[in-house]
């Protein structure tokens, strides 16, 4: 269904052998480098689908996504590797005055069959979608751990028997995330996937994000701001288009070749917008 090797040639990296722990660290993280979450694709107005296929081809072409693509697409490529995988039904409590929900708004990855001795059960919490969260695989084991300057929790979700509750380091963009442990298709995130990329009131289409995970830090454009959480921290603000357009390739790797001139001037236009409209509220 997929490319293998320009998917990974894609991630630059080369695996060899059976599943293994390495292996799947090694994945994660270069896939976490290399593939921004971006939600660029509503501001430009191209519909995309919840397809893993689609999301893996747009993903090889250069271009990232949000949690149902790059969950979707990373599970193909997992799946082709010879790991087993899951995709599980999730939801992210963004603030506090939201309670901790699992309502189709994020798609999570478990991998099994992996033991070692921190982790003798041999399950892992995979996820390419949480934006500004983990580096690495985590455990399927209550507990507290730290990844670079992060520290993130793992316990029994309260909102879900049996399922996950996954704990945002306090200077993360939202609070948490719960998971059901029960396997789920992806057509049971179609309708939210709609919600989340055409309605007025989702974060996708009031913001346009893009983040990138690296071992120190996280690197966040939201609108026309460009912060820098982690090993530093800096706040700079894009003054014109190509401040914009140079930021997306030098910091995330986002060179938007398919993106055509007319297209960008475009999208430039309606960020300023939306940037003088933030302001004035600021």
């Amino acid at each position: 269904m997929i490319d293998v090797t320009a998917y990974l040639r894609r991630i630059g990296v080369r695996v060899d052998g059976p599943p293994s722990v390495e292996s799947l660290h090694l994945l994660h993280r270069a896939h976490v480098q290399r593939v921004p979450y971006e939600c660029l694709e509503i501001w430009l107005g191209r519909p995309t689908t919840v397809d893993p296929a689609e999301s893996a081809a747009r993903i090889i072409g250069g271009r990232g996504g949000y949690c149902y693509h790059l969950n979707g697409a990373f599970s193909l490529l997992l799946e082709a590797l010879g790991y087993r995988v899951r995709r599980h039904v999730g939801g992210v409590q963004g603030k506090a005055e939201g309670p901790p929900n699992i309502d189709g708004g994020h798609l999570v990855l478990t991998v099994s069959g992996l033991p070692c001795p921190d982790n003798p059960g041999g399950e892992w919490l995979v996820d390419q979608g949480l934006g500004d969260a983990i580096h690495d695989p985590l455990p399927l084991v209550e507990g507290t751990y730290r990844q670079g300057p992060f520290t993130y929790g793992l316990r029994p979700s309260g909102v879900e028997p049996g399922g996950w509750r996954f704990d945002h380091d306090p200077r993360g963009g939202f609070l948490g995330m719960d998971f059901r442990i029960g396997p789920a298709e992806m057509s049971e995130f179609a309708v939210m996937h709609e919600f989340l990329s055409t309605s007025p009131e989702s974060g996708f289409v009031r913001v346009a994000t893009v983040q990138r995970r690296d071992a120190s830090g996280v690197d966040a454009m939201r609108g026309l701001v460009l912060t820098r959480v982690g090993d530093r921290e800096h706040t700079l603000v894009a003054q014109s288009e190509r401040d914009y357009f140079e930021i997306l390739a030098d910091v995330f790797a986002l060179h938007l070749s398919d993106v055509t001139p007319a297209e960008r001037a475009k999208l430039w236009q309606r960020l300023w917008t939306a940037h003088e409209r933030w302001s004035d509220f600021q």
